[in-house]
């Protein structure tokens, strides 16, 4: 038998298994890996830029008119109330409205032209957060319960956490569908709230050690019973993740992942006392502890009607926990690994509609990307002098899937295998957007 060295990263196999200094070729079989397989896994790590990503769901639809994509020489219906103002890049102009993150924009490259063809909230969503067209109700894992499945648990933290939880609109989006419970989304609920604890993550306060180990005991004689279980995924979900509750209330890394409260005052007041400025505080500090996908959800963008009221508020609110992150994430050195990307499912309608609000616009839309390698400062696509379609450098959403699972280190064309033995290539289509980078 032959014994191969293979340097120890932090990331893992694609199959979920973690690597050893030394793994036993005559074992790969069992893995259902060749050493072909293996090695090209090994290669993929190895070219990883990212240990992390953040992504920034702003769910309902972002405005490009009114935040990124300001068209000030268009009529009024489309122009909509605000100004523009300069950036730190030179010629670059965003929304009065974010005049922080007008001094980050040379740690980010803003891209204009994301761009599809479903005004569906649910369909859209589902899309853009799995790269993979298909129903309302979710066909394909999205890009956080691959990254679970292909990273696996890194200590005792979730590989995939959902702050506060996921999208939903009439039902749960971005879930791990066939992949099964196991790479499904920590949900870290709401962190602005007073006296915040994750559900049943903190141990009972009048509970000695002694007794938090009984209970680790009981829970490895249940793990004994669920492995005498075979082919139930049911049980193996259960089996894994009552192992892995146990681990988390008693690891002092997942305590110090989500104990917010640890934070200075004036660091929390820097994010902004609400919801989303928590949020965002929260996701650094789960990358910082080894979390590899963050899903900060900031819904509430759906303006119908009277959308310049819905953005005098939500806009400075995401103005400055996201400029606070970013200056956050680049002082402590985080931004070098962890890649940060901020979108929803469309832009929307370039016309203001008679109840003076946008309706829903997948041809064309804003989002932003930095970390891990993204070029400072770069601007990619443009729309036309309405905001209405695509001019130059459409960016789909398997391409931001795709982009996202190469920095990972993540090869998107690999083919997994469906409970019925089905092979499913993670993405059908797409390319990194290389203009990123450059």
């Amino acid at each position: 038998m032959i014994d191969v060295s293979i340097a120890n990263h932090r990331s893992r196999l694609c199959s979920g298994v973690s690597r050893r200094n030394f793994i036993r070729v005559g074992a790969l079989a069992h893995l259902g890996l060749t050493l072909p397989q293996l090695l090209a896994a090994e290669a993929s790590a190895q070219r990883a830029r990212a240990k992390s990503v953040i992504l920034i769901f702003l769910g309902g639809g972002l405005s490009h008119h009114d935040s990124f994509d300001v068209k000030p020489e268009a009529v009024e219906q489309i122009r909509g109330k605000y100004s523009s103002i300069p950036t730190n890049v030179p010629g670059l102009h965003v929304c009065e409205l974010l005049p922080k993150t007008a001094q980050v924009m040379d740690k980010l490259t803003l891209v204009r032209s994301g761009s599809h063809e479903n005004d569906h909230h649910e369909t859209a969503t589902n899309w853009v957060l799995s790269g993979r067209f298909g129903t309302p109700f979710g066909d394909h894992p999205a890009i956080g319960a691959i990254v679970a499945h292909e990273t696996g648990f890194s200590g005792a933290v979730p590989p995939y956490v959902a702050v506060p939880r996921n999208p939903s609109f009439t039902w749960e989006l971005g879930k791990s569908v066939w992949l099964g419970g196991r790479c499904e989304s920590f949900k870290a609920g709401n962190p602005s709230e007073e006296n915040y604890r994750v559900r049943d993550l903190a141990a009972p306060a009048n509970a000695s050690p002694q007794v938090l180990e009984r209970r680790k005991s009981l829970l490895a004689a249940v793990d004994q019973l669920a492995d005498r279980v075979k082919r139930n995924d049911q049980i193996e979900t259960y089996n894994e993740f009552s192992r892995k509750a146990a681990e988390m209330v008693l690891s002092p890394q997942a305590q110090a992942a989500f104990a917010i409260d640890r934070e200075a005052s004036a660091t929390r007041d820097a994010y902004g006392r609400n919801e989303f400025g928590q949020s965002a505080l929260l996701a650094r500090r789960l990358v910082e502890n080894g979390v590899r996908f963050v899903t900060v959800n900031y819904g509430g963008w759906d303006h119908h009607g009277e959308i310049f009221k819905g953005l005098d508020k939500k806009l400075p609110e995401f103005d400055q926990g996201f400029s606070a992150l970013m200056n956050d994430l680049d002082q402590r050195g985080l931004l070098a690994d962890t890649m940060v990307l901020a979108m929803g499912e469309f832009g929307r309608t370039p016309k203001v509609n008679d109840k003076a609000g946008r309706d829903h616009w997948g041809r064309a839309g804003s989002m932003l990307w930095a970390g891990a390698g993204v070029a400072r400062g770069g601007v990619i696509g443009s729309t036309d002098k309405n905001g209405a379609y695509v001019t130059d450098r459409p960016v789909r959403p398997a391409d931001v899937a795709w982009t996202v699972y190469d920095a990972l280190g993540i090869d998107p064309a690999k083919e997994l295998r469906t409970p019925e033995g089905r092979p499913v290539s993670i993405l059908a289509e797409g390319a990194t957007i290389k203009e990123l980078y450059s």
